[in-house]
């Protein structure tokens, strides 16, 4: 592995890159970070929560462009936010989607709450999940559900029932017409739990169909991990497991295990029949301070996002942590809440949403 130093512009903090080529995980203040765009629709959505490249040009999607979801409103209440939007990588912002809860095709018990859960399929298909409050606290919160829309951001139907709990995060096995999706759930028993940490968080996974022509078809939903960690928070609502990534594998699932600042692995994801429970421990402690979003790099490495100190960490998938890097220093205790949905772009570098400045950020390779 080769090592270099990068100089910020003005603070004299030191900054790690990972690997030559891959990720150059930088302070906040480096020459190497650069504002994309706001992420802030006309309707005052704020709170950019999923983030995901657009695979293919379909509709009103342009490949390569970026989808993020926003969790709250105008009014900053959590699990109120109805908005996606659409970014260039220019910083050309449109609105893809405005949902209306009144207008659904289907049950999404609570209403409308974007959260991190997003996916954009090859076929042109976009899911997002949904944790509605009616007021920005977690004790009005609800199950919610996914919904599919169609590639010019129509919402056509929505998944719903016992094993959706508040989906959370999101990641997307898509060989075109044959999906399979990885939810993580965070709504068993929190809200009943006041507080408490309660182990009842699970990964499910949906496997869906796609016939040409036609909408998503939901084929099945099987839980393949449980037990997790959650419990409700004033300020982040719930924390939870949140970011699951796929590794180079193709099957092995990593899960960022916020509340135990660990990330967990599922073997056998896409094929397995039964829960794996809390999963295997890939790594924990150390640099993790609530990690929440999670990607796998080219280089089969893990970037997790703290949510607790705005650094950014880079893991093996062998557990050793390569290092980290600030990607936000606002707020106070600097960096708190500000990191959530995180896409690695090949040869270009790695976005990510920062809730603190409300904007889609790039840390370029």
């Amino acid at each position: 592995m080769q090592t270099h130093l990068l100089l910020p512009l003005r603070a004299p903090r030191v900054v790690v890159l990972f690997c030559a080529g891959c990720l150059l995980i930088a302070n906040a203040y480096a020459a190497n970070i650069k504002v994309v765009a706001s992420t802030v629709p006309a309707n005052g959505d704020v709170n950019p929560y999923g983030l995901v490249v657009v695979p293919a040009t379909v509709g009103s999607l342009t490949a390569g462009n970026l989808l993020v979801s926003n969790f709250n409103n105008s009014a900053n209440l959590q699990g109120t936010g109805t908005t996606i939007v659409q970014v260039t990588p220019s910083g050309s912002v449109s609105l893809f989607a405005q949902i209306d809860a009144a207008k659904l095709p289907g049950p999404c018990p609570g209403g409308v709450g974007l959260t991190t859960a997003l996916a954009a399929l090859k076929s042109g298909w976009v899911v997002v999940g949904s944790l509605p409050t009616t007021d920005g606290t977690s004790a009005t919160a609800q199950a919610g559900c996914l919904l599919v829309l169609d590639s010019n951001g129509n919402v056509v139907e929505t998944f719903f029932g016992s094993l959706i709990n508040g989906p959370w995060d999101m990641a997307a096995f898509d060989n075109g017409s044959d999906v399979s999706l990885f939810v993580t759930n965070v709504l068993n028993g929190t809200v009943a739990g006041g507080g408490n940490v309660v182990n009842q968080g699970t990964v499910l996974r949906l496997h869906l169909t796609i016939p040409t022509g036609s909408m998503p078809e939901l084929q099945s939903m099987t839980v393949i991990g449980s037990g997790l960690s959650e419990k409700t928070d004033p300020a982040a609502l719930v924390i939870g497991p949140t970011g699951v990534g796929l590794g180079a594998d193709a099957t092995t699932l990593y899960v960022a295990d916020s509340v135990n600042n660990r990330i967990a692995a599922i073997s056998n994801a896409v094929h397995r029949t039964t829960s794996a429970g809390q999963g295997a421990t890939v790594a924990m402690g150390g640099s993790f301070n609530d990690p929440l979003g999670l990607t796998v790099g080219p280089d089969g490495n893990i970037v997790t996002m703290n949510g607790d100190d705005g650094f950014a960490i880079k893991t093996s998938p062998s557990g050793q942590q390569l290092g980290k890097g600030l990607l936000d220093n606002n707020g106070t205790p600097p960096g708190s809440g500000a990191l959530f949905g995180v896409a690695i772009v090949g040869g270009t570098g790695l976005y990510y949403v920062d809730d603190a400045t409300n904007t889609l950020n790039l840390l370029l390779e």
